[in-house]
């Protein structure tokens, strides 16, 4: 622990230490934005200039600026919630201010802005790796109680789940320790990946903005980000902007039918001279859930939250500390059941329904610091330090007695340094690191205590040429685990250290068309569970051993993308292979142990072979065209063998929990400030499984959406009402752990209303 936080003081006063100055010429950027028939200027609106990766936001009568522009031609984009954006390019010349100025209309279509595919702001068309950003309006028609029931129609995204309180995103078939889930750039510090009835404290409608990197984003933030990256923006700090000339903040709230939901969540931002203090928090609850077979027992969800923080920033510097607080419960449908009989003896036609009622009790406390410059006149363009205590507790109740109980204590600390352009050459450097005290008392204290530290150091580079520009990488990590020899003596310390690397391509082919290409190799240390978990392990339906003496697992993968974006047309098309080496997975050993199948983890190679394509096109000004389609193929390439304890498995054998091929087709009618939008989500049937699982059919659910928006200069409302599942079907998630016995939610409809002031 001392070692880890002496690193990461010596990152950070290096990264500071660097900062120097020199001059040249320079102009300015001035501009107005207001509302498309010029009636209001907007206050708050956020402006980005991309290449210098510098944002303002607008005054109270729609005014910006941007100072010590070098000369050259920039490209800005405007955002403002409810309202689609607008990109202008602008020519500086030394010495002389520019001006321009925006009117932004009602529109589904906007541009969207990304800080996580390359730790910089940028929109996701300029950036390197296949990104989606939704904004917290997007994520306001579709609260849903969990983060992968909130993700899981995006293209690559599936859910898993034991239930709706459980759900976590699956990108491109990958599940588990290969997706990083982080708050504001930091891992979360949930125990969600570990099993599949453990879920993500994170209620999105607190978030500004919720991104999602798919494919291998190890470089920047780590091993375990293997298949990707979702992270989660709240907009509560790390901005150099605490000077706002007066309050801002949202009220949100939703209901629903289907599910009992109802819940509401509020923010509000108070400025005094260069100083900003926040606060706010909400809850949300559901009761279970109807099929159409009939209630789900035991679905049910509750959470409530609340955050608060202070913030200084003065000229280019500033500093953040915040702190934030989750507590949740969720029922775990038919867990008792299998807990009493098992999937291996009686299957569930042998449910105990006087068994009683399993739930999952949530609580987790972030205290989290953000310091930075911004705007230097250096070599630097900027430095910034983040670091978050995480104190997380998870307890599992049958009935009101607690059984098994977890404890996970994380510390994290990111440091990076972003220099400006040498020649055609600008990026970002630094460093990274955490500790974590894990432990668990109880029956599936499968795992002993251990403690587990991380150190990694990190460079991802950008060379802009006329016709082209490169992006290339890499990141030198070292993971350790230290068990705690108290209880099992024989489990050994292990240690993993290895390198990730990445170079891109990106080639304007015409106007609004681009190509880009990545090549990934990835590394990931085992995670904990796999190396050290022994027993019945009921929230993966599987008696669970452990294996110490796995090796680390490297991944070789190829992305290819092909963009385009105007004002009547958005498409992208990805492909991407990912070539598996040492792939650690669950092989069963045909056995059956306390009422459950029997597995071991073990290692062979894998390919995933898959793709997404997203289209938006307007057919004419008020009606548009949008439709995705995403598939993944995952399978072994080699056969496996375990001499101790016969767990087996054969070269092109199916991955298990790959989600099938899926696609949604729609419409967006707008009228003003109303968009009507029905669309129909289309599955193909699942049948190339895992040996332990089942397949599932195909099907088609049919929804409509609809929101009218109200833009003024101060505030904007949303209202919004979403008809799911409109044909009342009865369909089954492919990626739930209970599939066979619960369906997917029925006929349903869901209100939302939010306001947002500035």
């Amino acid at each position: 622990m001392l070692r880890a936080i002496q690193s990461a003081l010596l990152a950070c006063l290096f990264l500071f230490a660097c900062v120097s100055a020199h001059g040249q010429a320079t102009g300015s950027i001035k501009g107005i934005v207001s509302t498309a028939a010029g009636e209001y200027r907007l206050h708050s609106a956020s402006v980005l200039l991309i290449e210098l990766n510098r944002r303002v936001q607008t005054n109270a009568v729609g005014e910006f600026q941007f100072t010590d522009v070098p000369a050259g031609r920039y490209t800005l984009v405007v955002h403002s919630p409810g309202l689609g954006d607008s990109r202008r390019t602008i020519e500086v010349a030394p010495g002389e201010a520019a001006s321009i100025e925006f009117k932004l209309r009602v529109a589904r279509v906007s541009e969207q802005v990304t800080v996580t595919a390359s730790g910089r702001q940028e929109t996701t068309f300029e950036s390197f790796q296949s990104t989606t950003s939704l904004e917290s309006i997007d994520l306001l028609e579709n609260a849903r109680t969990s983060l992968g029931e909130a993700l899981e129609n995006e293209p690559g995204v599936a859910k898993r789940s034991f239930g709706p309180g459980s759900a976590r995103p699956v990108l491109r078939g990958f599940d588990g320790d290969r997706v990083l889930v982080m708050m504001d750039g930091l891992p979360s510090g949930s125990l969600a990946s570990q099993s599949g009835d453990h879920g993500e404290n994170i209620d999105v409608l607190n978030l500004e903005r919720l991104e999602i990197v798919r494919g291998p984003a190890t470089l920047l933030y780590g091993s375990n980000a293997i298949g990707g990256v979702v992270n989660a923006i709240s907009g509560r700090h790390g901005s150099v902007d605490h000077t706002h000339d007066g309050p801002s903040g949202y009220v949100s709230g939703i209901g629903g039918s289907g599910n009992g939901q109802g819940g509401g969540n509020s923010s509000l931002s108070l400025p005094r001279g260069n100083w900003l203090f926040w606060g706010g928090g909400g809850g949300q609850r559901t009761s279970d859930y109807r099929s159409p077979l009939g209630v789900v027992p035991n679905s049910h969800t509750r959470n409530y939250n609340g955050f608060g923080g202070v913030g200084w920033g003065a000229n280019k510097a500033h500093f953040d500390l915040s702190y934030d607080y989750d507590n949740r419960e969720y029922g775990i449908p038919f867990a008792s059941s299998f807990e009493a009989h098992g999937d291996g003896e009686g299957g569930p036609e042998a449910l105990d329904e006087e068994a009683e009622d399993v739930s999952l009790r949530l609580k987790r406390h972030q205290l989290k610091l953000t310091a930075g410059l911004e705007n230097l006149s250096g070599w630097l363009s900027g430095v910034n330090f983040l670091t978050s205590f995480v104190r997380y507790r998870h307890g599992e109740f049958e009935g009101d007695t607690a059984g098994t109980q977890f404890k996970n204590d994380q510390w994290n600390f990111r440091a990076t340094g972003d220099h400006k352009k040498i020649g055609r050459l600008s990026g970002t450097f630094g460093a990274s690191g955490m500790h974590r005290d894990y432990a668990s008392i109880g029956e599936e204290a499968l795992a002993p205590p251990a403690t587990q530290n991380t150190f990694a150091l990190f460079a991802l580079e950008t060379a802009d040429f006329e016709k082209l520009s490169f992006q290339f990488g890499g990141r030198l990590e070292r993971t350790a685990y230290s068990p705690s020899t108290m209880f099992v003596p024989s489990q050994p310390e292990r240690s993993f250290t290895g390198a990730s690397a990445a170079a891109g391509v990106r080639v304007p082919l015409w106007r609004g068309g681009v190509f880009v290409t990545n090549y990934n190799h990835s590394f990931r240390a085992p995670a904990l569970e796999e190396l050290y978990n022994r027993g019945p392990h009921v929230g993966n339906l599987t008696f669970e051993i452990g294996n110490a003496n796995l090796k680390r697992e490297r991944g070789d993968g190829v992305d290819v993308t092909l963009r385009h974006q105007t004002d009547r047309l958005r498409a992208e098309v990805n492909f991407f292979f990912y070539g598996m080496r040492d792939f650690i997975f669950l092989a069963p050993t045909g056995a059956i142990a306390d009422g459950l199948p029997e597995a071991e983890y073990l290692q062979g190679n894998a390919r995933y072979l898959g793709g997404e394509a997203s289209v938006q096109l307007g057919l004419t000004d008020s009606v548009w065209l949008i439709g995705s389609v995403d598939g993944v193929r995952a399978r072994l390439t080699s056969s496996v063998n375990s001499p101790l304890t016969g767990a087996s498995a054969v070269s092109d054998t199916p991955l298990p929990r790959i989600p099938p091929v899926r696609g949604r087709l729609g419409f967006d009618f707008r009228f003003g400030g109303l968009s009507v939008r029905p669309e129909a989500t289309m599955a193909s049937a699942q049948r190339d499984v895992f040996p332990t699982e089942t397949p599932t059919a195909g099907y088609t659910v049919f929804d409509v959406n609809a929101s009218y928006t109200l833009a003024r200069q101060h505030y904007v409302h949303v209202f919004s009402v979403a008809a799911f599942n409109l044909g009342d079907r009865l369909y089954r998630n492919h990626l739930s752990f209970i599939k066979e016995l619960a369906p997917e939610i029925g006929r349903g409809v869901r209100f939302g209303y939010t306001v947002r002031f500035r």
